[in-house]
């Protein structure tokens, strides 16, 4: 049906899509951070330690603080690519250690939100921050 149309109207707002990708994806991370900082380190660590994880404590910090600041900076667009390796690390833990077992469904508890985010965390390592960007300003790829 639309096979006469040319699609090439789309290929100049990549950029646009490269930055909605990222600025959503950062707001998920930071907002995930900053509930798990009003729970305070305690009760991340709790969670952590149910789910068997050796050092919680340790883990609970750094889980809050890559979740706060990896959210700020893909947002931002600064350090992106590292930002969305260390956000992508935290997605891969949850998806195996909360998600996976749950189905797919995440009115389940399942793994479709979870495999969403990583697949954007994926999707910036790739392309980078784009041009609306700190890194950009910077002449970083």
């Amino acid at each position: 049906m639309f096979s006469h149309m040319k699609m090439d109207w789309a290929a100049g707002y990549g950029e646009l899509g490269i930055l909605f990708l990222r600025v959503a994806t950062g707001l998920v991370f930071f907002m995930h951070g900053y509930q798990k900082l009003g729970m305070g380190v305690e009760g991340v660590t709790g969670f952590l330690a149910s789910l068997g994880f050796p050092f919680a404590g340790l883990f609970a910090v750094i889980l809050i603080a890559v979740e706060l600041l990896a959210g700020a900076a893909l947002i931002l667009g600064v350090l992106t690519r590292v930002a969305a390796e260390l956000a992508g690390i935290v997605a891969v833990v949850a998806l195996l250690t909360v998600h996976v077992t749950k189905g797919f469904f995440v009115s389940e508890g399942g793994f479709e939100f979870i495999l969403l985010i990583l697949a954007a965390c994926v999707s910036l390592i790739i392309t980078g921050a784009g041009k609306y960007s700190i890194d950009s300003h910077f002449g970083m790829k």
